[in-house]
């Protein structure tokens, strides 16, 4: 049929669809939300444990990882338990550190004692490894002794990597059965136990120290010096 006009209508233009390459738009949009949704399971499914507060994320570096609901853990003034784990018979064996050495506390009675849960993985733990390393040195002498213990780690060798990375020179113990973790009801990493020579809990810090307060701490906990010979009187002259 003609136009009035006497000419032949043209057929509506055809609309043609987005593609690239054998995709259409609604097709990679679909691929698209697959994807970032994959990407975002693997985020949640690989992180370590942790809470983010009402306010959001926080300062990974300055905050402790909760990796327990908060409990009422050890106080102040009572004896620290021993580092024991179960052994493969269920009897209670110690801890030992990386070069497979017993760690008791009652071979360090006489000494102020820091226990320091960290795990590997934790920001705030890797943080404060510098912290850690420098002050265990500085009062090796006065009577400190650090014992970094190290909680839901895959292998030894893991732990041992890192130390070996970091030029760990104190102690270091893995405690991969969580025996110990338990024991002193941890629930954020890192954890501070200061223990005084007497072996009883003086101090408990949840969360990371800096070189000021690590020190503050360790003053408090480590044994009194011995006191110095007076002089000898001289000798009367005849």
């Amino acid at each position: 049929m003609s136009s009035p006009t006497g000419f032949a209508s043209e057929p509506p233009p055809v609309r043609r669809r987005l593609a690239i390459g054998p995709f259409d738009a609604r097709r990679l949009a679909l691929i698209i939300v697959v994807v970032g949704l994959a990407t975002l399971g693997l985020v949640v499914v690989s992180r370590p444990l942790a809470s983010v507060g009402p306010g959001g994320p926080r300062d990974p570096a300055a905050t402790p990882y909760l990796v327990a609901s908060p409990v009422e853990g050890l106080a102040p003034g009572e004896l620290a338990p021993e580092l024991e784990i179960s052994g493969p018979d269920g009897a209670p064996t110690p801890l030992r550190d990386l070069d497979g050495r017993p760690v008791r506390l009652a071979d360090l009675r006489g000494r102020g004692v820091w226990l320091n849960f960290w795990a590997s993985w934790c920001p705030p733990c890797q943080a404060e490894t510098p912290v850690l390393r420098d002050v265990a040195a500085a009062y090796a002498e006065r009577g400190l002794v650090l014992v970094g213990i190290s909680v839901q780690e895959t292998t030894v060798d893991d732990v041992r990597a890192y130390a070996e990375r970091y030029e760990l020179g104190y102690v270091v113990a893995a405690d991969l059965t969580g025996d110990v973790f338990r024991r002193y009801r941890i629930f954020a990493l890192p954890t501070q136990i200061f223990i005084d020579p007497t072996g009883r809990v003086r101090r408990i810090v949840n969360g990371p120290v800096d070189a000021a307060s690590a020190a503050r701490f360790v003053e408090e906990i480590l044994p009194p010096s011995a006191p110095s010979a007076a002089p000898s009187a001289p000798p009367s002259t005849p």
